[in-house]
């Protein structure tokens, strides 16, 4: 189970990405009995695009306000860039993909799943080959990343993936993995507190600083390449274009730190495999959307 999969420290016990939370929860469900599985499932939620179940525990209000204000903090430490070309390319990418979600939530019924997203794109001034997006819809993209971009349709690889993050909820997601860790059985009690969900989310959302450094699972990073795949498809944008990229980055990665953007993605290997499975479906929305095969 180990195998080919990377630990961090966090709360003081050893994580490996999603398959030691997942273990720590079978535990807490085998001692706690049928109220911990009653609960798990009252807590799942599905995705609509990538049919992947996953615990969601936290109050979303909660995590939304909280990001809202990570995220300002964020922007008034760091240096927004605007006006220029490529802080309009970034809000125009991004747009386009939060529109495409948007309609899609709406074919099948669910827009109220997006009812309190407020999305934002900003371009920072940063060196790092990175991006994320907050709970909600808050996204930053570094200037450091655009060089490998290259063209929207880079540029919309890497925004799709972010805003798959949002739509995903892979914050609740790990929060309620990192609670269940840290926690246990006081979740069914009801006897966490606010205050302990606030700690929890500073620990997984570690902002206050220029350099985010947003740590999902091995698991979340492999649906948000998938979704984000079929999103900016949606938003037209060639999906042929991702494994370029992917390579690029890669590239980029060779002979120096690992660019926080990759590091807890799966190998490239994998993640090329992965793609090359999802493009058919990826093209047909691409086909849908007017673009060109």
């Amino acid at each position: 189970m180990y195998a080919n999969i990377s630990y961090q420290e966090t709360f003081g016990i050893e994580i490996v990405n999603d398959e030691l939370i997942t273990l720590e929860t079978m535990k807490i469900t085998h001692l706690l009995g049928i109220g911990a599985m009653a609960l798990s499932v009252a807590a799942c939620t599905t995705n609509p695009i990538t049919g992947r179940s996953s615990l969601q525990l936290a109050n979303n209000s909660e995590i939304l306000t909280m990001s809202s204000q990570e995220y300002k903090t964020t922007l008034a430490k760091g240096k927004v860039i605007t006006g220029t070309a490529d802080a309009k390319r970034v809000v125009s990418v991004g747009s386009r993909i939060k529109s495409a979600a948007e309609k899609y939530y709406q074919s099948i019924g669910r827009s109220a799943d997006l009812a309190n997203y407020n999305w934002e794109f900003n371009l920072l001034q940063s060196s790092e080959l990175n991006a994320w997006c907050m709970p909600g819809g808050k996204v930053a993209v570094y200037t450091g990343i655009l060089p490998i971009t290259k063209n929207d349709n880079g540029l919309a690889v890497v925004l799709g993936h972010e805003v798959s993050h949002a739509l995903a909820g892979h914050g609740n997601e790990r929060i309620s993995q990192a609670m269940v860790a840290q926690y246990g059985g006081q979740i069914l009690g009801g006897t966490i507190s606010n205050g302990q969900w606030a700690s929890v989310f500073e620990k997984v959302y570690p902002i206050g600083s220029q350099v985010a450094l947003l740590k999902y699972g091995r698991n979340q990073e492999s649906e948000a390449d998938e979704m984000g795949l079929y999103l900016m498809s949606m938003a037209g944008y060639d999906p042929r274009e991702a494994i370029p990229f992917w390579n690029r980055m890669e590239s980029a990665a060779t002979g120096s730190r690992q660019p926080e953007f990759l590091s807890t993605h799966p190998n490239p290997e994998t993640r090329i495999a992965d793609i090359n499975k999802d493009l058919p479906k990826a093209l047909e929305y691409y086909k849908a959307a007017g673009g060109k095969l």
